[in-house]
């Protein structure tokens, strides 16, 4: 059974509910869980404007190291083994999907857990999904948690 589990954390109402999904799977198989936040750096390479992208790399790694302590807090409270690391992808062909494939790859996951968004026509085609990119080089079996936002209250929309 899957003993080495790693999900993929973004801070999003969706990762979130892929990261309980991975502690349940855990828990099942009294595995351990490995976090991975992926600070995309793609945007910086190609990049020549007038901002300091020391400040943007350091905004990026911030909110990695929340989501990934989150993680850490989800585990801590269901009794589940938990590591996290903060990744980067490395060059400017890299995305977010490969950096999970080498994270996997290197800590011997059995299994990954991915949220998606479920998204479908022109916005799947135009935004593409670090999910299904992810799906299909996958070299070990993914379950995918497929997303529901919180409605949005009456105040929220105002």
């Amino acid at each position: 059974m899957y003993k080495k589990i790693l999900v993929a954390v973004d801070g999003s109402h969706t990762s979130d509910q892929a990261l309980l999904e991975a502690v349940k799977m855990a828990s099942l198989t009294s595995g351990t869980l490995h976090a991975a936040y992926v600070v995309d750096r793609s945007g910086l390479f190609s990049y020549a404007g007038y901002y300091d992208p020391t400040v943007l790399m350091e905004a990026l790694r911030k909110d990695g190291r929340t989501a990934l302590e989150n993680a850490e807090a989800v585990c801590r409270q269901s009794g589940v083994p938990c590591e996290t690391e903060l990744v980067e992808t490395e060059q400017l062909s890299d995305d977010i999907s490969h950096t999970l494939q080498r994270c996997a790859e290197r800590v011997g996951a059995e299994l990954v857990v991915l949220g998606t968004h479920g998204r479908r026509g022109v916005q799947r085609l135009v935004l593409g999904s670090v999910a299904e990119r992810f799906v299909r080089f996958s070299r070990c079996p993914v379950l995918l948690v497929r997303g529901s936002e919180p409605e949005a209250s009456a105040e929220d929309a105002r």
